[in-house]
């Protein structure tokens, strides 16, 4: 029986090489491509870091995500001013509308800051005189500003916000020395 040669995989089917030849034959290995496996991974965590930026972004400017930076926010504190409530009787005026039948009766409760010397604040409270004469000069303020109100306007979806801020700048040019900071309205009418 007649054999025949064995070959093995990866051998050369040709003689062997000589000892003292200088072609020896290199082994084939299976070369793994680097340079674009490193681009992938690359492009692949730019985007990861683009899309985690803009969603922080996102949140950020949406109000979901409370931002701590002291630089780009300074949350100031300010100390709570004192202040004292001027309540006024209530108020009956006719309306600036068309026909004149109009009314409106409300009650307002101011928000005044003290002042800042405490003297000054023990002086207005022995003159209860000076105290009647600033009541009486916020009343008529307060009735010549809602004196030229209309039903309409008043009962507007805005319309009371509207007012209170007329009325605190009617306050403020007409009675400087009576920082008001708020005006609330504790009883509010409308009669057509």
């Amino acid at each position: 029986m007649a054999t025949s040669p064995t070959v093995l995989a990866g051998a050369s089917t040709s003689s062997p090489p000589a000892p003292g030849s200088a072609t020896l034959a290199a082994p084939v290995a299976a070369r793994f491509p680097v340079v674009p496996l490193l681009i992938a991974v690359v492009v692949g965590v730019v985007i990861a870091t683009l899309g985690v930026g803009g969603l922080v972004y996102f949140l950020a400017h949406t109000g979901r995500l409370p931002v701590l930076g002291g630089a780009a926010q300074k949350i100031e504190t300010a100390a709570p001013s004192a202040t004292h409530a001027l309540v006024l009787e209530p108020l009956l005026v006719n309306l600036a509308d068309a026909g004149g039948s109009s009314y409106l009766r409300t009650s307002l409760t101011l928000r005044i800051a003290d002042a800042a010397d405490k003297k000054a604040n023990n002086e207005k409270s022995k003159n209860a005189k000076g105290t009647d004469d600033a009541v009486a000069a916020v009343r008529d303020t307060v009735l010549t500003v809602l004196g030229r109100q209309t039903a309409d306007g008043l009962l507007a979806a805005d319309g009371k916000e509207h007012l209170k801020t007329e009325l605190k700048s009617a306050l403020a040019e007409h009675n400087a020395d009576l920082k008001v900071k708020d005006v609330f309205f504790t009883d509010f009418l409308v009669q057509r």
